[in-house]
């Protein structure tokens, strides 16, 4: 019995001692492509137009431009051109940004508003964002890159 108390006390510490994530850190005042909010917080600048790269997987890719309008740290894209994943003018993706990242994130997807993931580039000129789109496990994967 004292040998697995031992051997369990061990692993906890280990597992304990694992590499720490680092939590996002605050963009400096001044760096390109970000605004500062009325509170003083730095994020990124999301307004304009961004060529966008849709892979649906098995449902195949499509390119488009969306337009994202950012009021503070709240964002909303629309697309511009028809194509294969969204009409003309309707809602593609959705959120809020925080410090270096968003603090939440929906995609329109075939199957309707999805929560998603994303990552924004070093120099806020490249969003990649993930989103489930099917019970099969199958993503949307949206690629904007900033005009």
């Amino acid at each position: 019995m004292k040998r697995v108390l031992v051997v369990l006390m061990v692993c906890l510490f280990f597992a304990s001692c694992g590499e720490e994530i680092e939590p996002l850190q605050p963009l400096p005042k001044g760096m390109p492509n970000t605004i500062t909010l009325s509170t003083g917080k730095v994020v990124y600048n999301l307004d304009g137009e961004w060529d966008a790269f849709y892979d649906g997987g098995a449902t195949g890719t499509s390119r488009g431009i969306v337009k994202i309008a950012q009021d503070g740290n709240q964002f909303v894209g629309f697309n511009l051109i028809e194509n294969e994943s969204a009409g003309k003018g309707n809602e593609t993706i959705k959120g809020e940004l925080e410090k270096n990242g968003f603090k939440s994130l929906s995609a329109n997807t075939m199957h309707g508003w999805k929560p998603a993931s994303g990552k924004i580039g070093e120099k806020c000129n490249e969003i990649v964002i993930k989103a489930s789109i099917d019970m099969a496990w199958e993503n949307l994967i949206i690629t904007l890159t900033r005009k």
